[in-house]
């Protein structure tokens, strides 16, 4: 059955009411749609899009047809109200955002809990989510973790929720504009120290970039770049009772070992990785530098 196939006709005198779903979309690589969500976009009557000419983009990709509706954070209140009457009249509605899993960091969250009070059905078509997606390939414990998405505008609230978090053992991630994230960077440390953490740039693109170290390292990194691009996912592992790793306690171990010049160097690495327990790559490449004679 070819997916631009109307399935069935809106028809406003259903007696029956329709069901809410919460329908996760690519949050770079289109490949990344489960068959069910194609499904479900090709059959509701309306989807609800976070960029009405995003989403058409994506639905044209894959020969979908689809009455759109805009509903995102400047109209939620106003469209929440037509939505609702709509799923009362027996429409079913899909609600996307702009990428990833809708009502987590996105608009949505006022719709599904009206929804809920008005005793409608919301049925989850998970997908895509950059928390997970980030997270897995983290290296950082996933057995517990807190999602804070974005901090909050001001300074001051910014510095006063990082204290709070900075006591928690859990991984924190974070969500922020490629424009802010050395900002942020510098604000973490400032408040947690040199944490370990994962900054994951570009997810499921063509550039997709995973950086991993102390924050210090990635401070420095990204000082280096005269241009930053693409939605950053930030990870820092919890807080712990062990020592916290500076990049300098690696440097002095990396020059202490390189003036014994008793190992190659792929042995130097491993054994000071292990024993810092950062990723091979980010102490191969500080050995470099020291080598090159780069601070």
């Amino acid at each position: 059955m070819p997916l631009n196939l109307p399935i069935h006709k809106y028809d406003n005198t259903r007696s029956m009411p329709g069901k809410l779903y919460v329908v996760a979309t690519p949050i770079g690589n289109r490949e990344d749609i489960t068959l069910r969500a194609l499904r479900i976009l090709q059959e509701a009557d309306w989807i609800a899009a976070e960029d009405t000419r995003h989403t058409r983009r994506f639905l044209q990709h894959y020969n979908i047809s689809g009455r759109l509706i805009a509903y995102h954070e400047h109209n939620e209140k106003k469209q929440t109200v037509c939505l609702i009457e709509k799923l009362k009249q027996g429409a079913s509605v899909a609600l996307v955002s702009e990428a990833g899993t809708p009502a987590v960091s996105d608009p949505g969250f006022r719709l599904v809990r009206a929804a809920i009070e008005e005793g409608l059905e919301v049925v989850p078509v998970p997908g895509a989510s950059a928390v997970v997606s980030a997270l897995c390939v983290s290296g950082l414990p996933t057995d517990a973790f807190v999602f804070i998405g974005f901090l909050p505008k001001k300074k001051g609230e910014r510095l006063k929720q990082l204290k709070v978090l900075s006591g928690l053992s859990q991984t924190l991630i974070f969500y922020e504009s490629p424009r802010r994230i050395l900002a942020l960077i510098q604000e973490i440390q400032s408040v947690m120290e040199n944490r370990r953490a994962v900054l994951c740039r570009e997810m499921t693109k063509l550039h997709e970039e995973i950086l991993r170290g102390t924050l210090s390292m990635l401070r420095d990194e990204l000082e280096r770049r005269s241009e930053i691009k693409g939605e950053c996912t930030l990870l820092i592992v919890g807080k712990t009772g062990s020592k916290i790793i500076s990049r300098e306690d690696i440097r002095v171990k990396l020059k202490e070992a390189l003036q014994q010049k008793h190992s190659p160097l792929s042995e130097v690495v491993k054994k000071i990785a292990g024993e810092f327990e950062m990723p091979r790559r980010t102490v191969y490449e500080e050995a470099l530098r020291i080598k090159d004679g780069i601070q």
